[in-house]
């Protein structure tokens, strides 16, 4: 900025030496701001104030509508707005300032008069009336020669931009709501416009820049910077959307203030009611609010989703308590063809999308439709503690369908954790910031598209506290570097395989497991223990004993208890458990059990397979009826799952070649298929190869890593992925991290062992001090 833009900023600023009091700091911006816009707007229509006044009195006579009366005045006044009041801020007086104030904001045109709504500035009007304060702002305000030939479009954009951010400082509570730091912006701006300087270096250049999440039109401004400064005769039409009010306010009077056209910025919801929908750009920025839920909008977004790639997530849907990769699949529903230009995304996302999510999942669909149809090129990770509400880190996502024939099929990762430097005073949570050489080191890397090796950066270390008590061997400070890598795309993706072990159980009509079938299955077994055991006297296991299960009597001591030991008892198991015939059917299963138990013996089996043919012979000898249910529970109470037992077998196969890789095993000359235990169930994650077939890949995986610990697992065959139908659910995740960790040796035994000794030593040294 010029000094003359930022002594023109300073000034406007100063209206806070009046609101000082009787404002909140935070509200300083809220004033200032529309004011300076409304100083600017009369300034520019100064000239033209005399022929919209007389077409005003012409076009009344007309009758016609406001929409048709609107265009007829725009085309007089030959800008984007206009004003038919009388009045100027000369000319409202200082009696009735308030209401002349009002009836002077009322005469702007729709869109203007719009920006000043969303600004709430009837209420802050009122406000400032009460404290005496409204004829001072407004002398102060006039005092200030805001025309076109004292202050270009493009300076005054620079001195609004200045009133946005010190405003967005002023209230760190709120600034990341709806202000990107400008260091952020300018690395994002550039990372997205220095791969087209080539095309936007000629004459009269248009392109199109779109922010579905514009705030205070931060990243709209900053594309029209770079390309101004890159080329003055170039266009840059800003379309953009904000959800809130008074952000959306903001953005549009800045782009007002610049000349620029404000229909193309809308207010609303971009997720769940895009504005643009008709609309492709050629450039996109945006910093989408961090792991912000999208539960209020889920029934539109899943409405949309299930319209496939028709709509905008067709992709996939992450989970509901995080909509940023939403935001990301809209932007790229909104790259201009590929055969008309293509188009550029930048988008700041914080860690989760890198990962979050398994094979299968919403996140790593959207991650595989991406790196699959090769839109992704480049991910840059930021220091922490850069933005005002969050320090988390922070990463900019770079996208294109026009990638370089260099970057086709590869994806570069730049570790930029370290290009910063500490700020004088914080600002909410941004303590860092990236100076103009850091930003230049990571857009030539980018530009270069190159391999760097951790590079180590000339940085200060970073000040330690002096608090408490210091170590004689401190740590040594790790290396601050700097290092770039270029992967292919598919280095990020994998199979998900299912790993099976054969279920292996015993079973054992013993008094102890049988006892179990008194009480029901969960989750009223302990509740029914613990009454049976305080309650059951008088109770027998003759089969028509009329006291067994009666517990009208205890009904207020039972659920005293159970309120207090089993509060997560829903009242129709309350109701379930204090029901006689409860108990009387639980009675009656382990009555049968018993005399199962009397024909089968008590001695343990531990070849599962027998089980049904036991059982079978010793009901039928017995005379006992045993329905599905009653089967069920005694086969859970009798048997369980022991390493040493024979494998269960699922079924046999008839004319099947075996194949143990997939379960099919060779036992005794027939193919058999075992149960599968679901507690030693695992997956293995196979790295894509597309060089090689998805079974050799597997198989070479599988018996290099997984049989020479467990030979007999084997790959569940049913679980494939339902695009290709190969084995395994495919995946795919960026772990930026594990690219670049450097390992870092600890410190030797012997001198930590010296470090204990010392201070084992100091302590009985004071501790002898003490007692002498």
């Amino acid at each position: 900025m010029s000094q003359t833009a930022n002594n023109l900023a300073a000034y406007c600023w100063s209206i806070a030496d009046l609101l000082r009091g009787d404002f909140k700091q935070s509200q300083y911006g809220r004033i200032i701001l529309p004011f300076t816009l409304l100083r600017r707007m009369e300034c520019v229509l100064a000239d033209s104030k005399d022929k919209v006044l007389a077409e005003h009195e012409r076009v009344k006579a007309l009758k016609l509508p406001e929409e048709a009366q609107e265009k007829l005045l725009l085309r007089a006044s030959g800008l984007a707005f206009f004003n038919t009041s009388k009045m100027d801020l000369g000319k409202l007086g200082e009696a009735g300032i308030k209401a002349n104030l009002e009836s002077y904001l009322q005469g702007f045109s729709r869109d203007a008069r719009e920006i000043f709504e969303y600004f709430n500035v009837a209420e802050f009007v009122g406000q400032l009336n009460d404290a005496n304060l409204l004829y001072k702002v407004v002398q102060k305000v006039r005092a200030t020669d805001l025309s076109p030939t004292a202050v270009s479009n493009h300076d005054m954009g620079l001195v609004f931009e200045e009133l946005i951010r010190r405003f967005a400082e002023s209230s760190n509570e709120t600034a990341g709501e709806h202000f990107t730091p400008r260091d952020i912006v300018r690395l994002t701006t550039a990372l997205v416009f220095m791969e087209d300087d080539d095309a936007l270096s000629g004459d009269a250049v248009i392109r199109t820049i779109y922010d579905p999440t514009a705030g205070t039109g931060g990243f709209l401004s900053s594309g029209m910077e770079y390309l101004y400064e890159l080329n003055p005769s170039a266009r840059l039409v800003p379309y953009g959307q904000e959800l809130n009010p008074e952000s959306y306010a903001i953005c549009k009077a800045d782009m007002l203030i610049k000349g620029q056209a404000v229909g193309n910025i809308k207010l609303g919801n971009t997720l769940s009611n895009d504005q643009l929908f008709a609309d492709r750009f050629d450039y996109m920025l945006s910093n989408p609010p961090f792991g912000v839920d999208w539960k209020k909008i889920e029934g539109d977004i899943r409405k949309e989703a299930a319209r496939g790639y028709a709509g905008r997530f067709g992709a996939g849907l992450p989970r509901v308590s995080d909509g940023s990769l939403l935001f990301l699949l809209h932007l790229i529903s909104k790259l201009r063809d590929a055969k008309s230009g293509g188009g550029r995304i930048g988008i700041i996302l914080n860690g989760s999308p890198l990962f979050t999510g398994g094979a299968g999942s919403g996140e790593s669909e959207i991650r595989r439709y991406i790196l699959e149809a090769d839109l992704l090129e480049a991910i840059v990770a930021l220091p922490t503690d850069m933005f005002y509400n969050t320090g988390i880190a922070t990463y900019v996502w770079v996208l294109s369908n026009k990638k370089a024939a260099a970057r086709k099929g590869k994806v570069q990762l730049i570790n930029g954790v370290n290009l910063y430097g500490k700020m004088r005073k914080s600002l909410g949570s941004k303590r860092n910031e990236m100076s103009e050489d850091d930003i230049r080191t990571i857009t030539r890397c980018f530009g270069a598209f190159e391999t760097v090796d951790a590079r180590e950066l000339d940085k200060p270390a970073e000040v330690k506290s002096n608090r408490g008590r210091q170590s004689d061997n401190p740590k040594a400070d790790t290396a601050k570097t700097f290092a770039s890598k270029i992967f292919p795309t598919h280095a990020f993706g994998y199979r998900r395989v299912t790993v099976e072990r054969p279920l292996r159980e015993s079973f054992q009509f013993s008094d102890e497991r049988l006892a179990t079938l008194r009480f029901a299955n969960k989750p009223l077994d302990m509740p029914m223990q613990w009454v049976y055991e305080k309650f059951a006297e008088g109770w027998t296991d003759e089969p028509d004993c009329p006291l067994y299960g009666v517990l009208g009597e205890h009904e207020e001591a039972i659920r005293k208890h159970l309120k207090t030991h089993f509060s997560e008892l829903k009242e129709a198991k309350v109701k379930e458990l204090l029901d006689a015939a409860t108990w009387r059917n639980q009675k009656r299963v382990l009555l049968k059990a018993r005399q199962l138990q009397a024909r089968i013996g008590t001695a343990q089996c531990d070849d599962m397979n027998t089980y049904e043919m036991v059982l079978t012979r010793a009901y039928l000898d017995a005379d006992i009826r045993l329905d599905a249910g009653e089967k069920k529970q005694i086969q859970a109470a009798v048997s369980w799952k022991n390493p040493a037992a024979a494998k269960v077998i699922k079924k046999t196969h008839k004319n099947t070649t075996p194949n143990p890789l997939f379960g099919l095993f060779a036992v005794a000359g027939k193919t058999v298929e075992y149960e599968a235990d679901s507690d030693l169930r695992d997956y293995e994650n196979v790295a894509l190869d597309p060089s090689q077939p998805v079974d050799a890949l597997v198989d070479t995986y599988f018996r290099r890593e997984v049989l020479p610990h467990v030979a007999d697992a084997w790959i569940d065959s049913s679980k494939r992925d339902p695009k290709d139908n190969e084995v395994g659910l495919v995946g795919y995740e960026i772990p930026f991290n594990r690219h670049f960790y450097v390992y870092q040796p600890p410190r030797d035994l012997t001198e930590i062992d010296a470090d204990l000794d010392a201070v084992s030593a100091e302590i009985m040294q004071l501790l002898r001090e003490v007692h002498s």
